[in-house]
């Protein structure tokens, strides 16, 4: 088999890998950076520090079990008190005030209605001048809570700004607890570290030498005290690293502060007066309405006033036309009354002709009876 052969079947043999190389179809797992960790020195502190953490070390008895106890006591209770004076200032920022007067000049915000039913032309003028002064009280209403809610807001402001500058004193107090801390475990450290390398094995050398129960007794109890010491030494650090969170937490607290406090001021700068304006448009413009309106109403009115009276004109002016082209007395009433008159007249012609009859034929039968009594005188006298 020729190299050239075995090239390209070394090639084409697949390789194996425990540790495979990334591609872009198989993304690695983010890691994060490595971070160096950080122990405390006394590089940290200037020559007048260190002096005195090295004198303060020669004064520490880590025999004496009160010590040791109270040991670093000082700038625990410091953190403690520290924290609580934080947890207060929590607690006294209570914005549900502003928020509930808010929540109530929004309410009298849309409660700010300028439409309402006038209800005729007839009480136009005093419904109108009721409406406006309705508006005006519901505005002087709504102002009066505006005007609340500043005060409130310029209330908490100076308060917020206030804490500001206590957090920033806060701050450098936990600053300063911080760096004491550390002076106290960099102490701690040091007589630790002078007792376990140059007290106890001079001890546990003397115990074993003399094999007395009472100098094993001591090497052991040593031992025991700095185990003890050692474990104060460590509650330091937690207090240490609380005190060093509480860095970044004040900040956070005093930035939160600072936005709210800011806010306020937008709210009082821009959002407050821009409410005020447009109320005040809200009513000039009302204003403006109502004066429309009314010139709407009157000339409605004179234009059907104009109707009517032209109305009126009209029928006034055709019955003067007939009644002037009319004469005094009708011809249809002259003719009936003519009429009546000649009927009246055959009439009394018929009645006097009946009456000369009547009285014809009365002179004839008073002529016979005067005939029949003579007659009958005659015969009563033969």
């Amino acid at each position: 088999m020729t190299d050239k052969n075995m090239l390209e079947l070394e090639e084409s043999i697949p390789s194996l890998t425990l540790t495979p190389e990334l591609t872009e179809e198989t993304p690695a797992e983010e890691v994060a950076p490595a971070v160096e960790p950080v122990f405390l020195d006394e590089s940290a502190y200037n020559e007048a520090e260190r002096k005195v953490i090295n004198d303060f070390s020669q004064q520490i008895d880590i025999t004496n079990a009160t010590m040791v106890l109270q040991y670093g006591s000082a700038a625990q209770k410091k953190l403690s008190d520290f924290s609580e004076s934080a947890l207060s200032n929590v607690r006294t920022k209570d914005l549900g005030e502003v928020g509930g007067l808010v929540t109530d000049l929004v309410g009298e915000l849309k409660g700010f209605d300028i439409d309402e039913d006038d209800g005729g032309f007839l009480g136009f003028f005093k419904k109108s001048a009721n409406k406006l002064t309705n508006l005006k009280a519901r505005y002087d209403k709504a102002e009066t809570n505006v005007d609340k809610i500043c005060t409130v807001l310029e209330n908490h402001q100076v308060q917020l700004l206030k804490d500001i500058a206590m957090l920033d004193k806060m701050y450098e107090k936990n600053l300063s607890n911080y760096k004491e801390l550390g002076m106290y475990i960099l102490a701690g450290k040091k007589k630790l570290q002078n007792v376990r390398e140059q007290v106890l094995p001079q001890m546990i050398e003397k115990a074993q030498q003399t094999g007395d129960a009472a100098d094993s007794q001591a090497a052991n109890d040593m031992a025991a005290f700095c185990d003890r010491f050692e474990k104060k030494i460590h509650d330091l650090e937690l207090t240490r690293m609380i005190s060093l969170q509480m860095g970044p937490q004040i900040r956070l607290v005093q930035n939160n502060d600072t936005l709210m406090a800011e806010k306020i001021q937008s709210t009082l700068t821009n959002t407050i007066p821009l409410w005020k304006s447009q109320m005040v448009l809200a009513l000039g413009m009302e204003h403006s309405v109502q004066a429309t309106k009314a010139q709407r109403e009157v000339t409605e009115m004179t234009n059907e006033l104009l109707k009517k009276n032209a109305e009126k004109l009209k029928m006034a002016t055709i019955e003067t036309a007939k009644e002037s082209e009319r004469g005094i007395v009708d011809i249809e009433t002259l003719k009936n009354t003519n009429k009546m008159l000649i009927e009246t007249l055959d009439e009394v012609v018929k009645i006097q002709n009946d009456g000369r009859q009547k009285r014809r034929d009365a002179e004839q039968e008073l002529g016979r009876i005067e005939g029949e009594l003579k007659q009958k005188l005659l015969d009563i006298r033969q």
